[in-house]
């Protein structure tokens, strides 16, 4: 089970009370009164929110609690969701050699350059990320279209080459998705 991890950030009165009932909840509790205890804390945990009375620019996984007083089972649905959300956030993004896939937009990205992809062409990029060596037509067809591999279509060809056509385009990169002898290959 993943620790989740709940670090209260300059709101002592909310630390109390989360403490009082910490061996009713889920999480790890913890206090940081200043930026240098927020930071250290931050470089020891995975999965984290911070939880403050105000909004800090320079905090992220912040979850603000502006409006107090707050039902504590209210509180603890928002801390859920809030988990929930970073979770969801980070099983988003697959990165594969210089790029971010997006997989909740569906777009590509390198630095600030983004490309709108089918949701076809993503499951393409995972299936060949995946793999070592190059994968053959017949295992593309089963496994991302689920033909069977008897059956004589040209839509695997067809749909990489218009892939790599639009990567190039816009990232112009040639390299991405190499073809090989005997299948693709992202290189």
């Amino acid at each position: 089970m993943i620790i989740q991890n709940l670090i209260i950030y300059k709101f002592n009165s909310l630390y109390h009370i989360l403490e009082e009932l910490c061996l009713e909840l889920n999480f790890k509790i913890t206090f940081a009164d200043n930026q240098i205890s927020l930071n250290e804390k931050i470089k020891n945990y995975n999965n984290y929110i911070i939880i403050s009375d105000k909004k800090y620019s320079n905090i992220d996984n912040q979850f603000v609690l502006e409006n107090t007083p707050i039902n504590i089972s209210n509180l603890l649905e928002k801390i859920n969701i809030e988990f929930l959300k970073i979770q969801f956030n980070s099983q988003s993004h697959v990165e594969i050699n210089s790029y971010t896939i997006d997989l909740n937009s569906r777009e590509m990205l390198i630095d600030t350059t983004k490309l709108k992809l089918t949701e076809k062409e993503i499951n393409i990029i995972k299936y060949l990320s995946k793999s070592n060596k190059p994968v053959g037509i017949d295992e593309l067809q089963e496994n991302v279209w689920s033909y069977q591999s008897d059956i004589e279509t040209h839509t695997v060809e067809t749909h990489i080459y218009r892939l790599r056509k639009k990567i190039l385009n816009t990232f112009n990169d040639n390299e991405f998705i190499v073809s090989r002898k005997n299948g693709y290959q992202i290189k």
